[in-house]
């Protein structure tokens, strides 16, 4: 059973701007300009945080003409719940471990 979270991917969603483009994509596949005007970011901020988000492997790209389509990685996400799943169970286990102070 698994007890760790994975903190660098936590790291990456816990900026709150990345956090409301993920909320987004899991709505709906969405170009840099949608996502420009429905969190109101610069398109320098949102380009920035899109390459953080690609690399940490949570989006994924698609071009379509002459735009770039990003999508979220449900299996990312749902592998991120269930590493808190794992935890929440784990801590259910351990609620009758005391360890004895010295």
């Amino acid at each position: 059973m698994m007890t760790s979270v994975d903190t660098d991917l936590m790291r990456v969603l816990a900026d709150p701007l990345r956090l409301q483009i993920v909320t987004l994509l899991a709505k709906e596949t969405l170009c840099s300009t949608h996502l420009i005007e429905e969190t109101g970011a610069k398109q320098t901020n949102v380009s920035n945080h899109l390459r953080v988000l690609r690399e940490a492997g949570v989006v994924e790209t698609e071009p379509c003409g002459r735009y770039t389509y990003y999508k979220l990685r449900p299996d990312v996400i749902a592998s991120l719940a269930g590493q808190f799943a794992d935890l929440a169970e784990s801590a259910r286990n351990a609620a009758e471990n005391k360890r004895a102070c010295p």
